[in-house]
C-alpha cells in the first residue's frame, strides 16, 4: 500500500504495465492522458511510434516522444523493467528545455535578419560607388555616403543592444548590492537620454528621495531606454513626464508618460518580446532596434522589481517601474562605540580626564 501511494501522489506521470497492458496510471498521468488509459494497450493509448519501438523491444530504455499530448510538447518516457511480466514507464517533460532551444533559434534568426538588412544596404551603396568609376556626381555620392554612414549606425546599435542584453541575461540570478540614491540617477538619465536638442520636451516630477540596492549602469539604461522611447514615439510638441515617487508595499516608483498615438490593447503584452514592434517601418527609420523594451524587463527582473505598460490609443503610454526600497542603514550604536573611562589603562584614563 504504501508503494502504490507512492506511486500515486508522484507529481510524475508513472504508468505500470502488465505485458504492455496499463495497469495503473497514477493521478498524474491520468491528468496528461486520460482516465481512460488504464485497461488499454500502452501502444495503443500513446499512439506514438517511438513509445511503441520501446514497448515492442520489450527492454530498458527511453524514447523522445514530440506532440504527446497537445502540439508542440516534448516527453521522455524511460522504461524500466520490474520483473518479467510488469514495466514501469515514467513521463519526464522536456517541453521547457524545447522553448528555451526554439527561443534561442528564433533569436539567433531574428537578430541576423536585422542585420542582414543595414548590411546589405551599406554593400549595394558601395558597390554603386565603386562601380561609378568617379562619374557618379558629388551630391550623390554624399547621399550614398550618408545612407551607408546611417545603415552602419543602425548596425552599431543593434549589436550595441545585444551585448547589453547579452550581460543582463547573465547576470540575472546575481542580486545588485551596490546603494544608489534613485532621484539624481533619474534626473542625469532623463536628461542624457534627451540630449540638449529635446530637453525642453521634459517634466520633471522628482518628488521623493529613495535609495535602492542596483545596477547603476542598468537603472541609467532603464531611464534612457525609456525616456528615449517616449520621446521618439510621443507627439513631438508634448511633453514627456518623468516621475519619481515612493509607491505602495516598499517600492520606488519611477514613471515614463507620452502623450503620443498611443498602443493597441492586443499588442501590450508583447511589447517586452525580442525584435518586437508595433510599428516596424516607423521603428526602424527612428533607429530603434526592437530590444529596448526586453532590455528593460530584464534589468527590473534582476533588481527584483516590476513593469507595468499602460496605453490608451489617442491618448499615450505610461512606463512604471517599481524597484524595493533598500533597509535603512543600520545606526551606529552609540552605546558601543563610546569610549569609557573606566575602560581605559591607567595613564589612558589619566589624560583622558585631564584632557
Amino acid at each position: 500500500d504504501s508503494i502504490r501511494d507512492l506511486i500515486e501522489n508522484s507529481s510524475t506521470p508513472l504508468l505500470i504495465t502488465e505485458r504492455s497492458t496499463i495497469a495503473i496510471a497514477n493521478r498524474a498521468a491520468r491528468k496528461l492522458l486520460g482516465p481512460h488509459v488504464i485497461g488499454q494497450d500502452a501502444r495503443v493509448a500513446l499512439r506514438q511510434p517511438e513509445a511503441a519501438s520501446l514497448l515492442n523491444e520489450n527492454r530498458e530504455g527511453e524514447a523522445i516522444v514530440r506532440g504527446l499530448v497537445r502540439r508542440g510538447d516534448v516527453w521522455q518516457i524511460n522504461r524500466q523493467a520490474i520483473d518479467e511480466r510488469l514495466a514501469m514507464l515514467e513521463f519526464i517533460s522536456q517541453s521547457a528545455e524545447a522553448d528555451i532551444s526554439r527561443a534561442h533559434t528564433d533569436f539567433v534568426a531574428n537578430a541576423s535578419h536585422e542585420l542582414r538588412t543595414p548590411l546589405a544596404a551599406i554593400l549595394g551603396y558601395v558597390e554603386t560607388l565603386r562601380e561609378g568609376d568617379g562619374g557618379i556626381e558629388t551630391a550623390t555620392a554624399q547621399k550614398f555616403l550618408g545612407i551607408i554612414e546611417r545603415e552602419a549606425q543602425r548596425m552599431q546599435a543593434l549589436v550595441s543592444d545585444l551585448m547589453s542584453l547579452s550581460r543582463v541575461e547573465a547576470e540575472k540570478h546575481d542580486l545588485p548590492t551596490e546603494r544608489i540614491d534613485l532621484l539624481p540617477l533619474v534626473e542625469r538619465a532623463a536628461r542624457d537620454a534627451a540630449g540638449s536638442n529635446r530637453s525642453d520636451r521634459l517634466q520633471m516630477e522628482l518628488h521623493a528621495e529613495a535609495c535602492v540596492l542596483g545596477d547603476r549602469q542598468q537603472l541609467e539604461q532603464v531611464v534612457r531606454n525609456l525616456v528615449d522611447n517616449a520621446l521618439k514615439y510621443g507627439t513631438p510638441d508634448k511633453p514627456v513626464t518623468v516621475a519619481l515617487d515612493l509607491g505602495q508595499a516598499g517600492h520606488a516608483r519611477i514613471t515614463v508618460a507620452d502623450q503620443g498615438e498611443g498602443i493597441a490593447p492586443e499588442q501590450i503584452p508583447h511589447l517586452t518580446r525580442r525584435f518586437y514592434r508595433t510599428d516596424p517601418g516607423r521603428s526602424r527609420a527612428s533607429g530603434g532596434t526592437g530590444l529596448g523594451l526586453a532590455i528593460v524587463k530584464h534589468i527590473v527582473e534582476r533588481h527584483r522589481g516590476r513593469l507595468d505598460i499602460t496605453s490608451e490609443l489617442g491618448v499615450g503610454t505610461s512606463v512604471v517601474v517599481r524597484i524595493p526600497v533598500a533597509e535603512p542603514e543600520p545606526e551606529p550604536d552609540a552605546e558601543n562605540s563610546a569610549i569609557h573611562v573606566n575602560d581605559l589603562a591607567p595613564h589612558e584614563a589619566e589624560t583622558q580626564q585631564l584632557s
